[in-house]
Protein backbone atom coordinates (compact mmCIF):
# COMPACT_ATOMS: atom_id res chain seq x y z
CA UNK A 1 0.00 0.00 0.00
CA UNK A 2 1.29 3.34 -1.19
CA UNK A 3 2.15 5.90 1.70
CA UNK A 4 0.79 8.39 -0.08
CA UNK A 5 -2.56 9.46 -2.40
CA UNK A 6 -0.89 11.69 -4.29
CA UNK A 7 2.07 12.09 -6.29
CA UNK A 8 3.28 16.21 -7.24
CA UNK A 9 5.91 16.49 -9.87
CA UNK A 10 7.70 19.83 -9.36
CA UNK A 11 8.21 21.96 -6.01
CA UNK A 12 7.48 25.48 -8.36
CA UNK A 13 4.68 27.70 -7.18
CA UNK A 14 1.92 25.24 -9.46
CA UNK A 15 3.32 22.18 -7.78
CA UNK A 16 3.42 24.18 -4.55
CA UNK A 17 -0.13 25.21 -4.37
CA UNK A 18 -1.20 21.58 -5.93
CA UNK A 19 0.58 19.98 -3.35
CA UNK A 20 -1.22 22.30 -0.64
CA UNK A 21 -4.46 22.49 -1.50
CA UNK A 22 -4.28 18.06 -1.89
CA UNK A 23 -3.26 18.33 1.88
CA UNK A 24 -5.41 20.48 3.04
CA UNK A 25 -8.13 18.12 1.36
CA UNK A 26 -6.71 15.91 3.79
CA UNK A 27 -4.93 13.86 1.43
CA UNK A 28 -1.41 12.56 1.74
CA UNK A 29 0.89 14.21 -0.56
CA UNK A 30 4.09 13.07 -2.25
CA UNK A 31 6.10 16.00 -3.73
CA UNK A 32 9.15 15.63 -5.53
CA UNK A 33 11.51 17.91 -6.55
CA UNK A 34 14.83 17.42 -8.32
CA UNK A 35 16.82 20.28 -6.35
CA UNK A 36 19.30 20.34 -5.02
CA UNK A 37 20.16 17.27 -6.41
CA UNK A 38 19.82 18.87 -10.15
CA UNK A 39 19.38 22.44 -11.36
CA UNK A 40 18.03 24.10 -13.82
CA UNK A 41 20.29 27.06 -15.73
CA UNK A 42 17.86 29.45 -14.14
CA UNK A 43 17.64 28.27 -10.23
CA UNK A 44 19.67 29.26 -7.87
CA UNK A 45 18.64 27.80 -4.26
CA UNK A 46 17.03 24.61 -3.22
CA UNK A 47 13.99 26.79 -1.98
CA UNK A 48 10.49 25.66 -3.12
CA UNK A 49 8.52 28.14 -5.32
CA UNK A 50 11.36 29.73 -5.78
CA UNK A 51 11.02 32.77 -8.32
CA UNK A 52 13.46 32.95 -11.58
CA UNK A 53 12.38 36.42 -12.92
CA UNK A 54 10.82 39.40 -11.22
CA UNK A 55 9.51 39.19 -7.84
CA UNK A 56 7.27 40.87 -8.52
CA UNK A 57 3.55 39.12 -8.64
CA UNK A 58 2.13 42.51 -10.59
CA UNK A 59 -1.00 44.63 -9.46
CA UNK A 60 -2.85 43.74 -6.68
CA UNK A 61 -5.90 45.89 -7.14
CA UNK A 62 -8.86 44.31 -7.96
CA UNK A 63 -9.47 46.08 -11.27
CA UNK A 64 -6.89 45.00 -13.04
CA UNK A 65 -7.12 41.73 -14.35
CA UNK A 66 -4.10 40.75 -12.41
CA UNK A 67 -5.52 42.00 -8.82
CA UNK A 68 -8.86 39.97 -9.49
CA UNK A 69 -7.07 36.87 -10.43
CA UNK A 70 -5.33 36.97 -6.67
CA UNK A 71 -8.01 38.27 -5.41
CA UNK A 72 -9.50 34.63 -6.53
CA UNK A 73 -6.59 32.80 -5.11
CA UNK A 74 -7.20 34.38 -2.19
CA UNK A 75 -10.61 33.54 -2.05
CA UNK A 76 -10.33 29.94 -2.77
CA UNK A 77 -7.54 29.51 0.40
CA UNK A 78 -3.82 29.97 -2.13
CA UNK A 79 -0.78 29.20 -0.30
CA UNK A 80 1.00 31.15 -2.98
CA UNK A 81 -0.63 34.08 -2.41
CA UNK A 82 -0.80 33.70 1.51
CA UNK A 83 3.00 33.59 1.52
CA UNK A 84 3.60 36.23 -0.80
CA UNK A 85 0.85 38.82 1.31
CA UNK A 86 3.06 37.81 4.60
CA UNK A 87 6.63 38.70 2.85
CA UNK A 88 5.34 41.85 0.45
CA UNK A 89 8.03 44.62 -0.08
CA UNK A 90 7.05 47.94 -1.03
CA UNK A 91 5.93 47.90 -4.59
CA UNK A 92 2.94 50.79 -5.33
CA UNK A 93 -0.08 49.31 -6.41
CA UNK A 94 1.63 45.60 -7.22
CA UNK A 95 2.17 42.98 -4.76
CA UNK A 96 6.30 42.20 -4.80
CA UNK A 97 7.88 40.07 -2.37
CA UNK A 98 11.02 39.68 -0.84
CA UNK A 99 11.97 36.34 -2.71
CA UNK A 100 14.31 34.41 -0.24
CA UNK A 101 11.43 35.26 2.36
CA UNK A 102 8.82 34.08 0.27
CA UNK A 103 10.39 30.91 -0.96
CA UNK A 104 11.67 29.81 2.78
CA UNK A 105 7.98 30.43 3.69
CA UNK A 106 6.47 28.29 0.68
CA UNK A 107 9.32 25.38 1.34
CA UNK A 108 9.07 25.45 5.41
CA UNK A 109 5.08 25.22 5.16
CA UNK A 110 5.13 22.42 3.17
CA UNK A 111 8.15 20.55 4.89
CA UNK A 112 6.27 20.84 7.85
CA UNK A 113 2.43 19.69 7.02
CA UNK A 114 1.73 16.42 8.27
CA UNK A 115 0.41 15.32 5.05
CA UNK A 116 3.18 16.33 2.55
CA UNK A 117 6.11 13.95 2.21
CA UNK A 118 8.79 15.81 0.39
CA UNK A 119 11.64 14.11 -1.54
CA UNK A 120 14.41 15.84 -3.13
CA UNK A 121 15.20 13.72 -6.58
CA UNK A 122 15.51 13.98 -10.21
CA UNK A 123 12.67 11.92 -11.84
CA UNK A 124 13.45 10.44 -15.50
CA UNK A 125 10.28 8.76 -15.57
CA UNK A 126 6.36 9.10 -14.75
CA UNK A 127 5.78 6.76 -11.45
CA UNK A 128 3.44 4.10 -12.13
CA UNK A 129 0.29 4.37 -12.66
CA UNK A 130 -0.15 1.31 -10.04
CA UNK A 131 1.20 4.35 -7.43
CA UNK A 132 -1.67 6.52 -7.78
CA UNK A 133 -2.85 9.83 -9.61
CA UNK A 134 0.26 12.42 -10.68
CA UNK A 135 -0.08 15.89 -10.97
CA UNK A 136 3.15 17.53 -13.45
CA UNK A 137 4.29 20.54 -12.75
CA UNK A 138 7.59 20.54 -13.96
CA UNK A 139 7.73 24.77 -15.18
CA UNK A 140 8.85 25.96 -18.41
CA UNK A 141 12.43 24.33 -17.85
CA UNK A 142 11.02 20.65 -17.68
CA UNK A 143 13.95 18.61 -19.00
CA UNK A 144 15.71 15.03 -18.76
CA UNK A 145 13.65 11.98 -19.20
CA UNK A 146 10.65 13.65 -18.14
CA UNK A 147 10.62 16.29 -20.98
CA UNK A 148 11.45 13.42 -23.10
CA UNK A 149 8.32 11.23 -21.36
CA UNK A 150 6.00 14.25 -22.33
CA UNK A 151 7.55 14.50 -26.35
CA UNK A 152 6.73 11.09 -26.74
CA UNK A 153 3.48 11.31 -25.83
CA UNK A 154 2.75 14.90 -27.24
CA UNK A 155 4.75 14.13 -30.20
CA UNK A 156 5.06 17.92 -32.27
CA UNK A 157 2.61 19.45 -29.56
CA UNK A 158 4.99 19.92 -27.42
CA UNK A 159 6.52 23.11 -27.76
CA UNK A 160 10.05 24.69 -26.02
CA UNK A 161 10.10 28.36 -27.35
CA UNK A 162 7.24 30.74 -26.90
CA UNK A 163 6.97 33.03 -29.73
CA UNK A 164 4.41 35.98 -28.28
CA UNK A 165 2.92 38.93 -30.61
CA UNK A 166 1.24 41.51 -29.04
CA UNK A 167 -2.13 41.72 -28.13
CA UNK A 168 -4.19 44.91 -28.16
CA UNK A 169 -7.40 46.50 -26.40
CA UNK A 170 -10.29 46.59 -29.74
CA UNK A 171 -11.68 49.96 -28.26
CA UNK A 172 -8.44 51.57 -28.83
CA UNK A 173 -7.72 50.90 -32.58
CA UNK A 174 -8.02 53.97 -34.45
CA UNK A 175 -10.77 52.88 -36.93
CA UNK A 176 -9.90 55.98 -39.11
CA UNK A 177 -6.65 54.24 -40.32
CA UNK A 178 -8.06 50.62 -40.21
CA UNK A 179 -10.01 48.42 -42.24
CA UNK A 180 -12.09 44.87 -42.17
CA UNK A 181 -10.99 42.35 -44.86
CA UNK A 182 -8.94 38.97 -45.39
CA UNK A 183 -7.12 38.33 -48.03
CA UNK A 184 -8.35 38.07 -51.17
CA UNK A 185 -11.33 38.14 -49.75
CA UNK A 186 -11.04 34.51 -48.04
CA UNK A 187 -13.36 33.25 -44.98
CA UNK A 188 -15.85 36.02 -44.58
CA UNK A 189 -14.50 38.39 -46.11
CA UNK A 190 -13.65 40.39 -42.89
CA UNK A 191 -11.53 37.77 -40.61
CA UNK A 192 -8.56 40.53 -40.05
CA UNK A 193 -8.65 44.28 -38.87
CA UNK A 194 -5.97 45.42 -41.11
CA UNK A 195 -3.91 48.72 -40.51
CA UNK A 196 -1.75 50.18 -43.26
CA UNK A 197 1.16 52.18 -43.62
CA UNK A 198 2.46 54.30 -46.64
CA UNK A 199 6.36 53.72 -47.67
CA UNK A 200 7.63 56.95 -45.68
CA UNK A 201 5.48 55.75 -42.42
CA UNK A 202 6.86 52.43 -42.75
CA UNK A 203 10.28 52.96 -43.33
CA UNK A 204 10.10 55.01 -40.34
CA UNK A 205 8.89 52.25 -38.66
CA UNK A 206 11.34 49.77 -39.83
CA UNK A 207 14.24 52.12 -38.82
CA UNK A 208 12.95 52.28 -35.46
CA UNK A 209 12.82 48.58 -35.19
CA UNK A 210 16.31 48.45 -35.51
CA UNK A 211 17.45 50.76 -33.46
CA UNK A 212 14.92 49.97 -30.70
CA UNK A 213 16.18 48.99 -27.28
CA UNK A 214 16.06 44.53 -26.92
CA UNK A 215 15.78 41.93 -24.11
CA UNK A 216 19.01 40.64 -23.17
CA UNK A 217 18.56 36.40 -23.60
CA UNK A 218 18.63 34.63 -20.34
CA UNK A 219 21.79 32.78 -19.85
CA UNK A 220 20.09 29.64 -19.99
CA UNK A 221 18.14 30.50 -23.41
CA UNK A 222 19.78 29.85 -26.75
CA UNK A 223 18.49 32.24 -28.78
CA UNK A 224 17.26 30.01 -31.69
CA UNK A 225 14.32 31.25 -33.83
CA UNK A 226 12.76 29.15 -36.15
CA UNK A 227 12.51 30.82 -39.63
CA UNK A 228 8.77 30.57 -39.61
CA UNK A 229 8.35 32.02 -36.66
CA UNK A 230 11.23 35.18 -36.97
CA UNK A 231 11.57 38.17 -34.39
CA UNK A 232 10.16 41.39 -36.45
CA UNK A 233 13.61 43.42 -36.03
CA UNK A 234 15.53 39.83 -37.40
CA UNK A 235 13.51 40.39 -40.05
CA UNK A 236 14.23 44.08 -40.19
CA UNK A 237 17.72 43.59 -40.03
CA UNK A 238 17.49 41.40 -43.12
CA UNK A 239 16.75 43.48 -45.50
CA UNK A 240 14.83 47.10 -45.78
CA UNK A 241 11.37 45.10 -47.49
CA UNK A 242 11.94 41.87 -45.80
CA UNK A 243 9.17 42.80 -43.39
CA UNK A 244 6.49 44.42 -46.10
CA UNK A 245 6.89 40.78 -48.15
CA UNK A 246 5.98 38.60 -44.77
CA UNK A 247 3.68 39.45 -42.06
CA UNK A 248 3.20 43.05 -43.05
CA UNK A 249 2.70 42.06 -47.04
CA UNK A 250 -0.62 43.95 -48.53
CA UNK A 251 -0.72 41.96 -51.05
CA UNK A 252 -4.68 39.96 -51.20
CA UNK A 253 -5.78 43.15 -49.57
CA UNK A 254 -8.12 45.95 -50.85
CA UNK A 255 -9.20 49.17 -48.55
CA UNK A 256 -12.54 49.82 -49.96
CA UNK A 257 -13.52 52.44 -47.48
CA UNK A 258 -15.13 55.40 -49.35
CA UNK A 259 -15.07 53.29 -52.90
CA UNK A 260 -19.21 54.59 -53.31
CA UNK A 261 -18.37 58.50 -52.44
CA UNK A 262 -15.32 58.89 -55.03
CA UNK A 263 -15.95 61.10 -58.13
CA UNK A 264 -16.14 58.97 -61.25
CA UNK A 265 -13.80 61.45 -62.78
CA UNK A 266 -10.85 60.38 -60.34
CA UNK A 267 -7.94 59.12 -62.93
CA UNK A 268 -7.65 55.66 -63.57
CA UNK A 269 -4.49 53.14 -64.15
CA UNK A 270 -0.72 53.67 -63.15
CA UNK A 271 -0.45 56.82 -61.96
CA UNK A 272 -3.52 55.59 -59.22
CA UNK A 273 -2.43 52.50 -58.34
CA UNK A 274 1.21 53.90 -57.76
CA UNK A 275 -0.59 55.98 -55.75
CA UNK A 276 -2.52 53.29 -53.85
CA UNK A 277 -0.02 51.36 -53.22
CA UNK A 278 2.36 54.38 -51.85
CA UNK A 279 -0.96 54.28 -49.09
CA UNK A 280 -1.09 50.69 -48.58
CA UNK A 281 3.18 50.08 -49.10
CA UNK A 282 2.33 47.89 -45.84
CA UNK A 283 -0.29 46.43 -43.98
CA UNK A 284 0.11 45.22 -40.18
CA UNK A 285 -3.02 42.68 -39.46
CA UNK A 286 -4.56 42.25 -36.37
CA UNK A 287 -6.46 38.86 -35.57
CA UNK A 288 -9.30 38.28 -33.09
CA UNK A 289 -7.83 37.14 -29.66
CA UNK A 290 -11.05 35.82 -28.68
CA UNK A 291 -14.16 34.71 -29.22
CA UNK A 292 -15.97 38.23 -28.29
CA UNK A 293 -13.17 39.87 -30.37
CA UNK A 294 -12.65 43.03 -27.43
CA UNK A 295 -8.78 42.11 -28.13
CA UNK A 296 -6.85 41.64 -31.32
CA UNK A 297 -3.06 40.32 -31.55
CA UNK A 298 -0.82 41.85 -34.37
CA UNK A 299 -0.22 38.82 -36.56
CA UNK A 300 3.50 37.94 -37.10
CA UNK A 301 4.87 40.61 -34.37
CA UNK A 302 6.88 37.97 -31.82
CA UNK A 303 9.39 40.38 -30.99
CA UNK A 304 12.76 40.69 -28.11
CA UNK A 305 11.88 44.73 -28.18
CA UNK A 306 11.59 45.83 -24.12
CA UNK A 307 7.54 46.58 -23.38
CA UNK A 308 8.34 50.30 -23.82
CA UNK A 309 10.04 50.34 -26.64
CA UNK A 310 7.46 48.11 -27.83
CA UNK A 311 4.40 50.51 -27.23
CA UNK A 312 7.01 53.61 -28.66
CA UNK A 313 7.70 51.86 -32.07
CA UNK A 314 4.08 50.21 -32.42
CA UNK A 315 2.35 53.61 -31.96
CA UNK A 316 3.93 54.69 -35.42
CA UNK A 317 1.51 52.63 -36.59
CA UNK A 318 -1.26 54.92 -37.47
CA UNK A 319 -4.57 52.51 -36.53
CA UNK A 320 -2.68 52.12 -33.26
CA UNK A 321 -1.12 54.98 -32.26
CA UNK A 322 -3.39 55.16 -29.14
CA UNK A 323 -3.52 51.60 -28.74
CA UNK A 324 -3.75 50.27 -25.25
CA UNK A 325 -1.62 46.75 -25.04
CA UNK A 326 -3.02 43.91 -22.99
CA UNK A 327 0.08 41.91 -23.56
CA UNK A 328 3.34 42.76 -25.12
CA UNK A 329 5.37 40.60 -27.37
CA UNK A 330 8.37 38.46 -26.14
CA UNK A 331 10.05 35.42 -27.36
CA UNK A 332 12.36 33.27 -24.21
CA UNK A 333 12.23 29.60 -23.30
CA UNK A 334 9.19 27.62 -22.26
CA UNK A 335 8.30 24.62 -22.62
CA UNK A 336 4.34 23.72 -23.12
CA UNK A 337 1.54 21.42 -24.66
CA UNK A 338 -0.70 21.97 -26.97
CA UNK A 339 -3.29 21.62 -23.97
CA UNK A 340 -6.59 21.79 -26.07
CA UNK A 341 -5.52 18.64 -28.08
CA UNK A 342 -3.59 16.55 -25.21
CA UNK A 343 -5.78 17.40 -22.34
CA UNK A 344 -8.89 15.92 -20.68
CA UNK A 345 -11.60 18.37 -18.98
CA UNK A 346 -10.06 17.89 -15.60
CA UNK A 347 -6.41 18.51 -17.54
CA UNK A 348 -5.51 15.22 -17.14
CA UNK A 349 -3.46 13.76 -20.58
CA UNK A 350 -5.97 11.58 -22.09
CA UNK A 351 -2.41 9.23 -23.34
CA UNK A 352 -2.13 8.48 -19.56
CA UNK A 353 -5.46 10.03 -17.77
CA UNK A 354 -3.78 9.46 -14.43
CA UNK A 355 -1.56 12.22 -15.40
CA UNK A 356 -2.60 15.66 -14.42
CA UNK A 357 -0.56 19.19 -16.22
CA UNK A 358 -0.38 22.15 -13.94
CA UNK A 359 1.28 25.32 -13.94
CA UNK A 360 2.74 26.73 -17.15
CA UNK A 361 3.23 23.64 -19.02
CA UNK A 362 -0.64 23.73 -19.67
CA UNK A 363 -0.22 27.07 -21.81
CA UNK A 364 -0.28 29.84 -19.62
CA UNK A 365 1.87 32.70 -18.30
CA UNK A 366 3.20 34.42 -15.40
CA UNK A 367 3.44 33.43 -11.80
CA UNK A 368 0.24 33.65 -10.30
CA UNK A 369 -1.44 32.41 -13.63
CA UNK A 370 0.68 28.99 -13.17
CA UNK A 371 -0.61 29.25 -9.02
CA UNK A 372 -4.35 29.03 -10.83
CA UNK A 373 -3.63 25.80 -12.60
CA UNK A 374 -1.91 24.12 -10.24
CA UNK A 375 -4.79 25.31 -7.73
CA UNK A 376 -7.44 23.96 -10.32
CA UNK A 377 -5.51 20.55 -11.22
CA UNK A 378 -5.65 19.77 -7.88
CA UNK A 379 -9.43 20.88 -6.81
CA UNK A 380 -10.34 18.26 -10.07
CA UNK A 381 -8.30 15.43 -8.65
CA UNK A 382 -9.11 16.22 -5.05
CA UNK A 383 -12.83 15.86 -5.87
CA UNK A 384 -12.21 12.41 -8.28
CA UNK A 385 -10.43 11.36 -4.91
CA UNK A 386 -13.28 11.75 -2.88
CA UNK A 387 -16.01 10.29 -5.55
CA UNK A 388 -17.48 13.58 -6.49
CA UNK A 389 -17.41 15.34 -10.66
CA UNK A 390 -16.29 18.88 -10.35
CA UNK A 391 -17.23 21.34 -12.51
CA UNK A 392 -14.95 24.00 -14.15
CA UNK A 393 -15.03 27.68 -12.41
CA UNK A 394 -17.13 29.84 -14.82
CA UNK A 395 -15.64 31.58 -17.50
CA UNK A 396 -16.40 34.99 -15.51
CA UNK A 397 -13.84 34.39 -13.36
CA UNK A 398 -10.25 34.68 -13.75
CA UNK A 399 -9.12 31.24 -13.33
CA UNK A 400 -11.99 30.31 -15.13
CA UNK A 401 -11.04 32.31 -18.04
CA UNK A 402 -7.69 30.62 -17.79
CA UNK A 403 -9.15 26.99 -18.06
CA UNK A 404 -11.30 28.30 -20.79
CA UNK A 405 -8.31 29.45 -22.93
CA UNK A 406 -5.80 26.53 -22.69
CA UNK A 407 -9.25 24.03 -23.05
CA UNK A 408 -11.60 25.61 -25.48
CA UNK A 409 -11.23 24.01 -28.76
CA UNK A 410 -9.12 26.77 -31.56
CA UNK A 411 -11.02 26.79 -35.32
CA UNK A 412 -8.58 26.07 -38.02
CA UNK A 413 -5.60 28.28 -38.21
CA UNK A 414 -5.96 29.22 -34.93
CA UNK A 415 -2.42 29.10 -33.32
CA UNK A 416 -2.41 27.95 -29.63
CA UNK A 417 -0.21 30.96 -27.78
CA UNK A 418 0.22 30.80 -23.50
CA UNK A 419 -1.29 33.77 -22.64
CA UNK A 420 -1.25 35.78 -19.05
CA UNK A 421 -4.73 36.68 -17.67
CA UNK A 422 -6.62 39.71 -19.36
CA UNK A 423 -9.86 40.70 -19.51
CA UNK A 424 -10.15 40.33 -22.83
CA UNK A 425 -10.34 36.52 -21.57
CA UNK A 426 -13.75 36.64 -20.13
CA UNK A 427 -16.69 37.19 -21.82
CA UNK A 428 -18.44 40.87 -22.48
CA UNK A 429 -20.36 42.13 -20.03
CA UNK A 430 -24.43 41.87 -20.65
CA UNK A 431 -24.61 46.13 -20.02
CA UNK A 432 -22.89 49.41 -21.57
CA UNK A 433 -20.50 51.38 -19.30
CA UNK A 434 -16.72 53.22 -19.36
CA UNK A 435 -13.87 51.54 -19.32
CA UNK A 436 -13.03 52.05 -15.19
CA UNK A 437 -17.04 50.79 -14.76
CA UNK A 438 -16.22 47.81 -17.15
CA UNK A 439 -13.40 46.87 -15.08
CA UNK A 440 -15.17 46.96 -11.94
CA UNK A 441 -18.69 45.24 -12.78
CA UNK A 442 -15.96 42.23 -14.17
CA UNK A 443 -14.50 42.33 -10.89
CA UNK A 444 -18.43 42.05 -8.85
CA UNK A 445 -19.32 39.52 -11.40
CA UNK A 446 -16.19 37.33 -11.12
CA UNK A 447 -16.37 37.03 -7.59
CA UNK A 448 -20.11 36.35 -7.20
CA UNK A 449 -19.33 33.15 -9.11
CA UNK A 450 -16.45 32.19 -7.83
CA UNK A 451 -18.44 32.16 -4.30
CA UNK A 452 -20.94 30.36 -6.04
CA UNK A 453 -18.90 27.56 -7.69
CA UNK A 454 -16.50 27.07 -4.08
CA UNK A 455 -19.91 26.76 -2.19
CA UNK A 456 -20.66 23.71 -5.13
CA UNK A 457 -17.14 22.37 -4.74
CA UNK A 458 -16.81 22.45 -1.23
Amino acid sequence: MNAHDVTVIGGGLAGAEAAWQLAEANFRVRLIDQKPARMSPAHTTPLLGELVCSNSLRGDEISTPAGLLKAELRQSGSLIIRCADATKVPAGGALAVDRVAFSRLITTTLALHPRVQLERRPLEAFPDEKEGPVILAGGPLVGGGLAREIRALCGDRFYFYDAIAPIVDAESIDWDHAFMGSRYDKGDGADYVNCPMSRDEYRAFVTAVREGQKVTPHSFEEPRYFEGCLPIEVMADRGDEVLAFGPMKPVGLEDRRGEQSEPSSLPRGRAERDARNDRMHAVVQLRAENRHSTCYNLVGFQTRLTYPEQKRIFAMIPALKNAEFVRFGSIHRNSYIESWRLLGAEMELRAKPWIQLAGQITGVEGYIESTAMGLLAARFLGARLAGRKLSPPPDTTAIGALYWHILHPRTPGEKFQPTNINFGLLPPLDQRASKRDRRTLHATRAQTHLTEWLAKSA
